[in-house]
């Protein structure tokens, strides 16, 4: 602290509160109260990468590849360009190119239904008389598929 203003010392007071040493590591406390491990130097480049390229990376770009590492519980002061000299430098990234909304597919809504809000209803027959019934009325919900059904004599019910 010696050689330190007091406005160094106020800065420096306000940034440690948010981490904590728990040997052999040092973690922070993110604004979202999420404690992340920190980083540095080869391991921080060796979580960028797999965070990129690896199974679950999915060449993304340096925003959400960022992302990806804070979800692994992970924290370096300059993620965000390393992320970004990360992407730049991405063979396969740069081959690829942007992808514009001509390329995208198209999005179909998704009906939201409850179960029985919708039913599908018709009369089969005529049948054979049973017990004067000859048609039979039956309700299907479809999101269920449940069925109900019932005699009747005529179709006109």
């Amino acid at each position: 602290m010696k050689g330190m203003s007091s406005q160094q010392k106020k800065k420096f007071f306000k940034y440690v509160k948010h981490y904590f040493w728990d040997d052999p590591y040092l973690f922070r406390i993110g604004g979202d109260q999420v404690i992340r491990r920190c980083v540095y130097d080869q391991e921080a480049v060796d979580i960028l990468t797999a965070c990129h390229n690896g199974p679950t990376g999915g060449h993304h770009g340096a925003t959400y590849t960022a992302k990806k590492v804070f979800d692994s519980g992970f924290y370096w002061l300059d993620i965000y360009r390393n992320a970004h000299d990360l992407v730049t430098r991405c063979d396969a990234c740069q081959r690829q190119g942007k992808i514009s909304q001509k390329d995208e597919m198209p999005q179909n809504t998704i009906q939201v239904c409850e179960i029985f809000d919708v039913w599908g209803i018709d009369f089969m027959g005529p049948f054979l008389s049973s017990q004067g019934n000859k048609y039979i009325l039956v309700a299907v919900d479809y999101l269920s598929k449940w069925v109900e059904a019932k005699a009747l004599p005529t179709n006109d019910a």
